[in-house]
């Protein structure tokens, strides 16, 4: 079963910068999109970006010029790189893998934009 382990969040001061990380445990990476959402109190999940295993990202309108997700397929790895942040990013940060043979969530990480 792939696993998969995120970090890099934390608590920022708005105008700040937060770059997330996710780890996959397996090889199909490379072969998976891989997307991130994210969940504001109170607030249903969201889709805010993501990549296909050739490349191509998509973003939601709200992040859009200000947060880029990329892939390292050596590393098994996707990564959020997040700008500008508002105190509207504030929320639990979820990885997802998918491909025709597995979904698999991450655990979650907690970002937090003050002011």
């Amino acid at each position: 079963q792939v696993q998969l382990v995120e970090s890099g969040g934390g608590l920022v001061q708005a105008g700040g910068s937060l770059r997330l990380s996710c780890a996959a445990s397996a090889s199909i990476f490379s072969i998976s999109v891989m997307r991130w959402y994210r969940q504001a109190p109170g607030k249903q999940r969201e889709l805010v970006a993501a990549i296909s295993s050739g490349g191509t990202t998509n973003y939601a309108d709200s992040v859009k010029g200000r947060f880029t997700i990329s892939r390292d397929n050596a590393k098994n790895t996707v990564y959020l790189q997040m700008n500008s942040l508002k105190p509207e990013d504030t929320g639990v940060y979820y990885c997802k893998i998918e491909n025709r043979m597995v979904h698999v969530w991450g655990q979650g990480t907690q970002v937090t934009v003050s002011s």
